[in-house]
């Protein structure tokens, strides 16, 4: 595949495109993968014929996409936290307040989730504790 590689980047000029292939393996995701973003509109690569064309634009939208899920967001989520790296200056200070009112309330699900991990983990510890007592007046 190097051949369609470089006429990628003939098509492109100086910039260096990826395969879906390439694109995929630098990711760490599958190219089925890929294609779910693409059909979900937000990544957009570029088509040189019939093939998929990363460029780094797209490459690190979807560093951006898989940090979002990795942090719990829905795809309509990470959507709208995209649209904020698209938008140059016009309305992105109400946005970017979204965004942060969005974290702010990601972490406070999160910090509720480990204090119930929190108690849950003392409660088994002491249930064993009660179970090794009992084994140990059992077994004396």
């Amino acid at each position: 595949m190097p051949d369609t590689v470089a006429t990628m980047n003939e098509a492109q000029g100086n910039e260096p495109l990826k395969s879906i292939a390439e694109a995929a393996e630098a990711l760490g995701v599958t190219q089925r993968t890929l294609r779910f973003y693409e059909d979900k509109g937000l990544i957009s690569p570029q088509r040189v014929g019939t093939m998929r064309a990363y460029s780094k634009r797209e490459m690190g939208r979807m560093q951006l996409i898989m940090r979002g899920k990795r942090l719990g967001f829905s795809i309509r989520e990470i959507g709208e936290f995209l649209s904020l790296y698209d938008n140059e200056e016009g309305g992105k200070v109400e946005q970017m307040r979204h965004l942060q009112g969005r974290i702010n309330q990601r972490v406070e699900e999160l910090v509720e989730q480990r204090d119930a991990i929190d108690q849950t983990i003392r409660e088994l510890k002491q249930m064993d504790a009660e179970a090794q007592e009992r084994i140990d007046r059992i077994s004396n």
